[in-house]
């Protein structure tokens, strides 16, 4: 049987209106084999979570420019938990400070990326983490 491809769901949550970094990567996830669901601009972290939990994903992909990446990494981390996807990666990218991409990952989020980061180093972060992280 052959391997499932890695499924990746993206979303852009709150009021952010800007995508074309979210847009990019999934391309590049995409271009790399995994199955992405890109869930377009402005979803709440419900929409996003549930989304993710009805596709089975593997990992959660957030993207956030508008500064707001605290309370919706929290929320989305919290209803991870909650619907019982708690062992699944929730990583991103954004603008967001070192300070608090540390206290993200204290609460269990993955690896953040920047605007000048290379896609592919996001897709190597996903294959590797995956990896070291078998699903039961």
């Amino acid at each position: 049987m052959a391997e499932q491809p890695i499924k990746v769901v993206v979303g852009k949550p709150g009021l952010d209106g800007h995508d074309r970094g979210a847009k990019v990567v999934a391309r590049a996830l995409v271009e790399a084999g995994m199955e992405v669901v890109y869930l377009g601009l402005q979803q709440t972290p419900e929409a996003i979570v549930a989304a993710a939990l009805e596709e089975d994903a593997d990992v959660i992909g957030l993207s956030i420019l508008s500064g707001a990446h605290m309370p919706h990494f929290r929320r989305v981390k919290e209803l991870m938990d909650q619907q019982g996807l708690g062992d699944r990666l929730l990583t991103g990218g954004g603008i967001i400070p070192t300070k608090d991409q540390e206290t993200l990952s204290g609460m269990g989020v993955g690896k953040l990326f920047g605007p000048g980061d290379d896609p592919q180093m996001i897709v190597a972060y996903i294959r590797e983490w995956v990896k070291e992280h078998p699903r039961a």
